[in-house]
């Protein structure tokens, strides 16, 4: 089994150097724009060229950050940011929207393209869709089991990333509009403000939001039994020396050699690592945060750690041939694909001792602080004639100066056709039709004026044939937002009986719902975790046969009234917003899920209240503390989701009301993100 290669951030350019000389096989980056680390040092276009002829020349591979969603009016900005990571030879793209999957994929189809961990990928079936929409490779998910992974990675012939070292997530990446809610700062535009390491409580239990850093580094094996292909380290935002740590740890363990994690640890860890999501232990003790002394902990280890890629490392073997004649001097020097042959000084008659070979290889196989070093060596010598050491190390430096020339040059990448897809604007016709989701089959029967609803979304597990023979095609199967390779099977096998039973369409918030529901044979509406920001996506998914689309809540009305396509987009009016998804859910791990019941909260530092809803104790959901509400405001959608979660009977009638009148609510409410800047 091959040796998993390692990926190294490169927030800046010291970092780059860091991760290289420390002996990362790939390093990733990004620019100032469409970056998940908009808050990093990053490169500029200058500064991309040279890092990409600085990797080339060393064997290393580098990746550029795509890896955030992406607004219509940002299409001719994409275009052009991705003609400059094309032109500046890098090996491939990190990408997360899938209209700069398209843009990449048509016009510059010679790059790597890699799924982001914002893609959300935790089962079997959305690591399917990637490899079909057309993805070269993709990040598994932070929550998987090793066995999980082992499962995902089996099922494709595309390789798969996994994060092996550096910060937690709370929420599953993708999944997480808790910053742009409370802050307007969204992660899946590169600005995350990170709400969730202040003091959430729950419990009486402080920093509930706030996991450990994750260090897999013990588990390598179990990792590549699994199918791993690359070792992530996560850390953009990270000094050099955190790198050079990190890097060096990874390279020790995966070579099954002792590491240093008591210097990994004080370089940065919030209160320790945890292990928890990959040996399936996710309770308490997974969670933690950074205290003074964790911060000052590092201090003590800089100076040792910046000494680690203090100097070129020799990560490219050299082949070399000198000969010395009286006619004159030349040293070929060969990397394997390339050769040259520089011509060097005449000779000089011997006047005591003619230079030999033992004397010449010292100065030629001394490399210095290159990235080279001397794999064979044969030399030609005629008697009688000799050269100064300083003439010899001059040729080595110039051959090796212009065998990096040769490295360094960028290739001319293959470019294709690419015409994105005009925007035609919708035609809206107010008032948009009101579909409802409920939690459970019992509340949905309860609640007043269901006749005006078009559609109905419940729960798979909620759906019986009863409740399809009462309200036929208007309902729809709410597959679950999270859904792991272990209930897999199982939901399948329910949406098959379900089918007989009479349903006939399901609706998805995540990739995976997508070719369940193709190969069931099911109608495919998606939901707002699609991400679904800009024309070029509409039209991504409308191709994959998707019948209807929810846009994100992160988009403001006024971008949403110009999002083209033809397929049908609605948009959530009413609900509790989902403003996280945990695997690993706060509320159990504060005070157990016997005293839970199912109804936990969270609560912030400003002591607002945060519902969280759990979902048969597979994953829970941070909700956020009011409702959203624009039954009194004007929108584009062609229907508007009514979004119940823990709302009684009349509230939810009452809602209803409000919309079908076009009336305000007199309880408290939000406008969500609709009416604000999106950053």
């Amino acid at each position: 089994m091959a040796m998993p290669e390692i990926l190294a951030p490169a927030g800046g350019q010291e970092q780059l150097v860091a991760a290289v000389r420390c002996g990362a096989e790939a390093v990733y980056l990004g620019l100032p724009r469409f970056n998940a680390r908009q808050n990093a040092a990053n490169f500029d276009g200058a500064g991309l060229a040279q890092a990409a002829r600085y990797c080339r020349a060393r064997n290393v591979k580098l990746y550029v950050t795509v890896n955030t969603l992406v607004l219509d009016e940002e299409q001719p900005s994409l275009e052009e940011t991705a003609e400059q990571i094309a032109q500046a030879g890098v090996y491939g793209v990190i990408l997360q929207d899938m209209a700069a999957l398209r843009l990449f994929q048509k016009r510059w189809p010679g790059l790597h393209r890699v799924a982001s961990t914002q893609t959300a990928v935790h089962n079997r079936d959305g690591a399917r869709f990637l490899q079909d929409a057309g993805f070269d490779s993709f990040v598994l998910a932070r929550e998987l089991t090793a066995e999980e992974m082992g499962d995902i990675c089996a099922t494709v012939s595309i390789p798969a990333e996994a994060f092996v070292h550096g910060a937690h997530c709370m929420s599953l990446s993708g999944a997480c509009y808790l910053s742009a809610m409370l802050g307007g700062r969204s992660g899946n535009r590169g600005l995350c403000a990170q709400p969730c390491r202040l003091n959430w409580r729950c419990g009486g239990r402080d920093y509930a939001l706030s996991l450990k850093d994750m260090s897999l580094l013990a588990h390598m094996d179990e990792l590549r039994q699994a199918g791993v292909h690359t070792l992530k380290i996560e850390g953009r935002m990270k000094r050099p020396e955190y790198v050079a740590a990190a890097v060096t740890a990874c390279k020790k363990a995966r070579a099954g050699e002792p590491y240093d994690q008591k210097t990994l640890e004080a370089v940065f860890s919030r209160s320790g690592f945890t292990d928890g999501y990959l040996t399936g232990q996710r309770n308490r003790a997974m969670f933690g945060h950074r205290t003074e002394a964790d911060a000052a902990s590092a201090e003590a280890v800089l100076g040792s750690l910046a000494a680690l890629y203090r100097r070129e490392t020799p990560l490219v073997p050299v082949n070399m041939a000198f000969s010395m004649t009286a006619q004159g001097s030349r040293l070929a020097v060969s990397d394997g694909e390339n050769t040259l042959t520089v011509p060097g000084p005449a000779p000089e008659a011997a006047r005591t001792r003619s230079l030999d070979e033992a004397t010449a290889g010292r100065s030629l196989e001394k490399t210095g602080n290159t990235q080279y070093y001397v794999n064979h060596l044969n030399v030609h010598l005629d008697a009688g004639l000799t050269m100064s050491a300083a003439a010899l190390n001059a040729l080595r430096r110039q051959a090796l100066e212009e065998l990096d020339e040769i490295r360094a040059a960028a290739p001319a990448p293959e470019r294709g056709d690419y015409r994105p897809v005009p925007i035609i604007f919708r035609e809206t016709h107010a008032p948009s039709p009101l579909w409802a989701r409920f939690p459970d089959a019992a509340r949905l029967e309860a609640t007043p004026h269901l006749d005006s609803l078009a559609r109905l979304l419940l729960p798979v597990e909620a759906i019986t044939p009863a409740l399809l023979a009462r309200y036929g095609p208007r309902l729809t199967a709410q597959l679950p937002a999270l859904l792991f390779p272990g209930d897999e099977e199982a939901l399948e096998a329910r949406l098959r009986l379900l089918k007989e039973a009479g349903l006939t369409e399901i609706w998805t918030d995540n990739i995976y719902g997508i070719p369940l529901g193709k190969r069931l044979g099911l109608t495919v509406r998606g939901g707002w975790g699609l991400n679904v920001t800009n024309t070029q996506t509409v039209d991504f998914y409308e191709a994959l046969g998707l019948t209807s689309l929810t846009a994100s809540f992160e988009l403001p009305m006024e971008k949403l009234r110009r999002l083209g396509g033809s397929i049908p987009l609605g948009l959530v009016a009413y609900g509790r917003l989902p403003l996280m998804r945990f695997r690993s859910c706060p509320v159990k791990a504060s005070m157990g899920c016997a005293s839970c019941g199912g109804h936990g909260t969270l609560t912030d530092r400003r002591g607002v209240v945060f519902p969280v809803e759990c979902d048969r104790r597979r994953y829970s959901t941070l909700l956020n503390s009011v409702p959203l509400h624009i039954g009194d405001r004007d929108d584009p959608g062609d229907f508007r989701l009514l979004y119940f979660t823990d709302e009684d009977n009349d509230r939810r009638g009452q809602v209803i009301g409000e919309f079908l009148e076009g009336r305000p609510s007199a309880l408290p409410r939000t406008g969500g993100l609709y009416y604000r800047q999106l950053l």
